[in-house]
């Protein structure tokens, strides 16, 4: 669906329809109009372990395009490695057998996204682990990350690295650290969530997006309070959302800003309704009204 009063399109992350089969997630978001999906490659939806991913793939790709639905692929998934540790393995991990199983994820990631027509594969660097030192750390995530760019540059799918709190990689500054130490290769792009700006960075989200601008492949939004990492419903924080949006369309991003609010499965379908009819009030095309004024803390 596109929204000719504004050229930001908006999608939903899967992680956040985790009790929905992937054909009902799908099937929901176009329904109500959203433009695209946030999938999360994970057991429930899109295994990437399981045998036969190519085809699987196929046959999603052939739902997409049913649905008009565009899709970014993204690997936060939390137990799909590892039954037992939350995440892990990560890039950063003391065992190189352990890193390669992350790259291999990440490498499958990418087969994925290319044969979905992908706008990025998004992926994160992992928290430093107990008994390694950050500067060991950060020679072994543009290490672990390199065959992965390799594989993207030759896919013609940009890497979007997220700055996640809590992770080696937790910042802008973080990001431009890592683009530095690979020489900034053209593959390499960020995820910008909007909710993490308003917990750490020192500039506001909408500041945020402006500085980000260049390397912007990928945008995920949710609520957030400052120095709390707890994803929330928008409107139900601090965040001032007309200067995000505003400044997202004003640098010209095109790809998906996709709502991320991975605890809210339990109420998955409510929260997707809610989301869009929160952000497309906020920008003023809800009924074709101009209401541009939506707040921290208005009702949706």
């Amino acid at each position: 669906m596109s929204h000719p009063e504004s050229p930001l399109a908006f999608g939903y992350g899967t992680n956040g329809l985790a009790d929905l089969r992937l054909h009902d997630a799908l099937a929901l978001l176009a329904d109500l109009g959203y433009d695209g999906v946030g999938l999360t490659l994970d057991h429930m939806h899109l295994d990437p372990l399981a045998p036969g991913l190519a085809a699987r793939t196929r046959r999603l790709a052939r739902r997409l395009d049913d649905l008009g639905l565009t899709v970014t692929v993204e690997t936060g998934a939390r137990y799909v490695l590892d039954p037992r540790r939350k995440h892990g393995p990560t890039l950063l991990d003391a065992d190189p057998d352990d890193r390669a199983r992350r790259t291999d994820l990440l490498l499958r990631a990418v087969r994925v996204a290319a044969d979905l027509g992908a706008h990025a594969v998004h992926c994160f660097s992992g928290v430093v682990p107990p008994g390694t030192d950050e500067d060991t750390a950060w020679k072994r995530l543009p290490d672990t990350l390199t065959p992965v760019l390799d594989a993207a540059t030759a896919a013609g799918v940009p890497l979007a690295v997220e700055p996640e709190p809590g992770h080696l990689l937790a910042t802008l500054a973080d990001f431009h650290r890592l683009r530095e130490a690979l020489d900034s290769p053209a593959a390499l792009g960020l995820t910008l969530d909007i909710g993490h700006c308003q917990c750490l960075e020192p500039l506001p989200p909408a500041d945020c997006v402006r500085a980000a601008a260049p390397w912007l492949r990928h945008v995920q939004i949710e609520d957030m309070r400052r120095g709390v990492h707890e994803h929330l419903p928008l409107g139900e924080g601090e965040i001032d959302f007309p200067p995000v949006l505003a400044a997202l369309a004003a640098v010209g991003y095109r790809a998906l800003t996709v709502v991320e609010l991975p605890r809210h499965s339990h109420a998955g379908p409510h929260f997707v309704e809610r989301s869009l009819s929160f952000l497309e009030r906020t920008l003023g095309r809800r009924h074709g009204t101009a209401c541009c004024t939506a707040r921290p803390g208005s009702p949706s």
